[in-house]
């Protein structure tokens, strides 16, 4: 793949990368032809469990009485606010030292480094998914969704998940429209409205790349020869997926915690100069952000319980991480 300029302006409507057919015999293979692809054991079963332990301590953290051993505190009451009943992007969780950690994974740096063909790369400042099967007073519905504007084109970012806990057909997991992302540019030849979903953002919030499809998209790709998938990973898997591939999350079903790492990493060489400026404010101010990592970036704001901001609210993380070079380089505060 190569670039189709120096100094791409992601907002121009010029296509940033273009597969240009090689085959690499490993998962960007299946990455390319599916818009989405699995790579095995990115870390070790044990380094998933610490994770895993790390987000419940970190759930507890906030003394609300929750107990993973007790499905009668499994309840909004004892948890801190999240989205869809266990995506966490608030209380400056997207820089919590295990966060961090887990973004720097050599396996991690690697899977994007291999996808971009560099490793100047940028880091979002994303969340994690922490969800508990028979939540009894969660509301919930599937939101099947790109995370790319329309008005941008070709593969401008590349979504990522580092998966803590097995999960099989019961459990919570990624599930996408396999082949959507090929078929993005013909679907949006025409006018598209979203779908009015309970989860659609305010209008007031500019959020730029979201797009919420409705009952008849998705049958529309499915008439074009697409078949939504279930993804299913072991401890230590990576799932990642184009952003122009349509995807939402599974409820789970079955008896395991869904535990979840977030991670999307791009070319630093796609942002521009403005851009890199403000992730470095965020980053100081420990905000987090968008799925992007180099454009759209804009802090998330309060988690809101109630209406009003939660009480339990953090403007720091609990273990704040250990300021090296290649991080400061992933968050903008230092250059290439």
């Amino acid at each position: 793949m190569a670039p189709h300029a120096e100094d791409p302006i992601p907002d121009s409507g010029i296509d940033l990368i273009q597969h240009d057919g090689t085959k690499y015999g490993d998962w960007r293979d299946d990455f390319h032809r599916d818009g989405f692809a699995i790579v095995k054991n990115v870390i070790t079963p044990e380094r998933a469990a610490y994770y895993r332990q790390k987000q419940i301590d970190w759930l507890q953290s906030f003394g609300l009485g929750f107990d993973p051993h007790d499905e009668s505190t499994w309840t909004q009451e004892h948890l801190p606010v999240s989205f869809k009943g266990g995506m966490y992007f608030s209380y400056a969780s997207a820089h919590e030292k295990f966060v961090w950690e887990s973004r720097l994974e050599p396996k991690v740096q690697e899977v994007f480094t291999k996808l971009w063909g560099t490793d100047e790369l940028l880091c979002s400042f994303d969340g994690m998914n922490i969800t508990l099967p028979r939540q009894k007073d969660l509301k919930w519905s599937p939101w099947p969704h790109c995370d790319q504007s329309p008005h941008r084109k070709g593969m401008q970012c590349v979504q990522g998940l580092l998966n803590y806990q097995p999960n099989g057909p019961q459990d919570g997991g990624l599930i996408v429209m396999k082949g959507s992302s090929k078929l993005f540019d013909q679907f949006f030849s025409e006018t598209r409205e979203q779908d009015d979903h309970e989860d659609k953002p305010p209008e007031e919030i500019d959020f730029k790349d979201l797009f919420i499809f409705k009952e008849e998209d998705v049958q529309w790709f499915t008439n074009h020869g697409c078949e939504m998938v279930k993804v299913n990973l072991d401890a230590g898997d990576m799932a990642i997926w184009d952003s122009r591939t349509m995807h939402y999350a599974c409820f789970p079903e079955g008896d395991r915690i869904r535990h979840v790492q977030y991670i999307c990493q791009t070319p630093a060489k796609f942002a521009q100069a403005d851009v890199l400026q403000k992730k470095a404010e965020l980053f100081r101010a420990w905000q987090g952000t968008t799925h992007w990592p180099h454009c759209n970036i804009h802090e998330t704001g309060p988690p809101l319980r109630n209406g009003v901001e939660c009480p339990l609210n953090r403007k720091e993380p609990l273990e704040k991480p250990e300021m090296t070079k290649r991080l400061l380089q992933l968050a903008a505060v230092e250059a290439y």
